[in-house]
């Protein structure tokens, strides 16, 4: 029922007990005056009657009046009661919601009902659920996103990266590259293929060494002889890159991880090293480029982030609703699990609740009291105020009653 309602409400009973007090008047005023030409009894029962009824009429109607109002506007001591002492019901309506509501006796058996897996688990089974989930989860990120201040997370972004960056020893980082490298044995990869590559160019290339071969000769050296050179220098160089490949133990081989084992070491221990790649650290990580980088990681994140979120098929929300599904199917099937995550939900939801009795006491208490006082009364009024209508309506009815009774006892004393 709206507000609306229920002030026509009260107002309607408020219109009935005032129509009995006065229909009461009426016949207290014409019993008057025909007392005054007759002589019947009955006239003096209906006059007592009315007299009485009026008397209890005026009485209720002060006793509910003084709740809410002060009396024909009167400021009679212990009236608009409500209005007056509304920090004390306040005070009073959060003890009782407390002691009568909020107890541990009270609350325990509907704690131990509690069973959230169960209902958890069946709800998010279902694929309409799953869609419903994922898309709020969709909007309560994008309005966390576009609630970002961009210059805020880009200078975070920005120190996240000068702080790893600041703690980073290049050389160490690249030496210990290097050495995971040769742990592996990729040195031998890379050397095997440019022997190959190497072979293949001289081979490919045997006209080239002639013709220097040629040039660098003396002329009275006949050309089949430097050929004949060319070509041994060439099968010569063919040969030894051709034993380096297939050789996995040869001599250079070993030479060039040795080679690149005392680099590795050099990178790692020496100062100038350190200095030089510190150097080319310090070019990196200057303010200017960081935030150039963090402007750059941000709006490509938050543009990628907003576009899956926008679109109903993305890999994002496709992905969140495996893992739920995912989720839903196991908690589904692991009954110990459920009780186990049902105990943990009833004692912290018990140990929650009479933590904080006190302040649900005192929410109420400051509620009530923060109200505006003829706002409460009002309010109040309109709740309960049609029924407390019938107490004047029954005052007006018992008063004339024991009126009636009285005048009837005197009359035969």
């Amino acid at each position: 029922m709206t507000e609306s309602q229920k002030r026509k409400q009260l107002f309607k009973y408020k219109a009935l007990a005032t129509g009995l007090f006065l229909l009461m008047a009426c016949i207290f005023i014409t019993t008057t005056v025909l007392q005054k030409q007759y002589t019947s009894h009955w006239i003096g029962y209906i006059h007592a009657f009315s007299e009485a009824a009026m008397v209890g009429a005026l009485a209720d109607w002060f006793a509910v009046t003084a709740l809410f109002h002060y009396p024909m506007g009167i400021k009679i001591p212990h009236t608009n009661l409500i209005e007056n002492s509304k920090q004390k019901i306040g005070d009073n309506l959060g003890n009782f919601v407390v002691e009568n509501f909020a107890s541990a006796e009270n609350i325990r058996p509907y704690i131990e009902k509690i069973k959230v897996t169960g209902f958890l688990s069946e709800w998010l089974l279902k694929k309409k659920n799953q869609e419903i989930l994922v898309k709020e989860i969709a909007v309560l990120l994008k309005n966390a996103i576009s609630q970002f201040q961009d210059p805020d997370i880009i200078s975070f972004i920005a120190g996240k990266i000068k702080e790893a960056g600041e703690n980073l020893k290049i050389n160490h980082i690249l030496s210990n590259g290097i050495f995971y490298l040769l742990e592996k044995g990729e040195q031998q990869t890379i050397i095997t293929f440019m022997s190959s590559k190497i072979k293949n160019y001289i081979l490919e290339n045997d006209e080239l060494i002639r013709d220097k071969v040629h040039q660098n000769s003396y002329s009275l050296v006949p050309k089949f002889v430097d050929n004949k050179i060319a070509n041994k220098i060439t099968t010569g160089l063919a040969s030894f890159f051709e034993d380096i490949e297939n050789n996995p133990d040869h001599k250079v081989r070993n030479e060039i991880s040795d080679s690149i084992y005392q680099f590795a070491n050099e990178i790692k221990t020496s100062d100038r090293w350190e200095n030089e790649l510190g150097k080319i650290k310090a070019s990196i990580l200057n303010e200017d480029k960081l935030n150039d980088y963090a402007t750059d990681i941000w709006h490509s994140l938050k543009k990628t982030l907003m576009s899956e979120l926008d679109n109903d098929h993305s890999a994002l929300k496709q992905y969140a609703q495996k893992n739920i599904r995912q989720f839903a199917e196991d908690l589904n099937k692991n009954e110990s699990q459920q009780n186990k995550i049902d105990q943990w939900i009833r004692f912290n939801a018990y140990r929650l609740i009479l933590k904080n009795t006190g302040k649900v006491s005192e929410l109420i208490s400051t509620t009530v009291g923060n109200w505006e006082g003829k706002e409460l009364s009002r309010k109040l009024e309109v709740e309960v105020g049609k029924d407390l209508q019938f107490i004047r309506i029954n005052g007006t009815i018992v008063g004339g009653l024991v009126g009636l009774i009285i005048y009837t006892l005197a009359a035969f004393i």
